[in-house]
């Protein structure tokens, strides 16, 4: 997707309105990624939905403090995966008085990464005087032997003028290139939802209510923009009768044409969602087991998608192609629809 850096200009952003200007952020607390029980799984009893309708600030002092993210099992090439990470979480979390550009590109320049990189962090870089950042999960979107796309799924927390954490957060499309010791990473491409509609359908505002779908900031954003389709959103609905499940990505903060074509990602046009957990098991995890996700798979092409990846193979199908299987989609189950 292409960069959606803010212009210097609104990199600014006013603190004593961050509850308005983040409206469209899911809240959150920190979890530990990859965990099929942590607190933002849709099946723990002590969590509160990722997918709240309102920004929540924290009546504790705390201010949250995130482990790093690291690869679980199963993951493909995972230094690629935690060489985007690094810079995504060197760009969006800093200690008291470390905001700015300037102090983002030292903390990049110090994982020998470009320091121009900060550049492109967009709205990771508000003007807050602390800031955290946990990363949800990160994903491919694109992997070929010398070249990836990994979308880094992330909750912020910035402080207010009280120094109470306010909550928001990201996609980052994290594009690298292949190289020695270490891939290196090339551009960041952040999410851009939009603004949220004035008015949105019954499957938009079913969805945003549905604690069995949980949904990371962008992807909220996303269903309030009104750009996700309808058959799109009635699938996630239907699904949900079923299944627990954790989106990664909906229409921003994903490449535009599927990774190394140049055919239009369904996912921009607000026709597509991929799902990095079920039931509270990674699909990438070894020990989840393959039915779980083949099943969900096969619910995704009943409840109306006609492009159903995932990291198998499956036979049958209303069409020869219905089910698809690569590298990219290994770590993650893919639904796109016909607008």
């Amino acid at each position: 997707m292409p960069a959606s850096s803010l212009p210097p200009g609104r990199r600014a952003l006013l603190l004593a309105g961050l509850g308005g200007a983040l409206a469209a952020c899911s809240s959150g607390r920190p979890s530990t990624p990859n965990s099929p029980s942590g607190p933002n799984s849709p099946n723990s009893p002590d969590s509160s939905p990722s997918i709240s309708t309102s920004t929540s600030t924290s009546t504790s002092s705390a201010f949250p403090a995130p482990a790093a993210w690291q690869p679980g099992p199963g993951e493909l090439q995972p230094d690629v995966k935690l060489r985007a990470v690094q810079v995504v979480e060197a760009i969006g979390g800093w200690p008291p008085g470390g905001q700015g550009v300037a102090a983002a590109r030292q903390r990049v320049a110090a994982l020998g990464a470009d320091p121009g990189l900060a550049d492109q962090g967009g709205a990771l870089l508000a003007d807050a005087p602390r800031a955290a950042l946990e990363v949800v999960y990160a994903q491919y979107g694109g992997l070929l032997a010398d070249s990836a796309s990994v979308l880094v799924v992330c909750r912020q927390w910035l402080a207010g003028p009280d120094g109470a954490p306010v909550s928001t957060g990201s996609t980052v499309d994290v594009r690298l290139s292949s190289a020695a010791p270490r891939w290196e990473v090339t551009a960041l491409h952040p999410a851009g939802p939009g603004p949220a509609a004035a008015a949105l359908g019954d499957p938009a505002t079913r969805v945003l209510a549905q604690p069995r779908i949980a949904l990371p900031p962008a992807a909220v954003a996303d269903v309030r923009s009104g750009q996700v389709h309808d058959g799109a959103l009635a699938a996630m609905l239907a699904l949900a009768g079923a299944y627990a499940f954790e989106v990664s990505v909906v229409r921003s903060g994903h490449p535009l044409l599927v990774f190394g074509t140049d055919r239009p990602s369904d996912h921009p046009q607000g026709r597509a969602f991929d799902t990095w957990r079920i039931d509270g098991r990674a699909v990438v995890d070894p020990a989840t087991p393959a039915d779980l996700v083949d099943s969900f798979m096969r619910a995704a092409a009943a409840a109306g998608s006609y492009n159903v990846g995932g990291p198998r193979l499956l036979s049958g199908g209303a069409t020869a192609n219905q089910f698809f299987s690569d590298a990219t989609h290994h770590d993650h189950v893919h639904a796109g629809f016909r607008g």
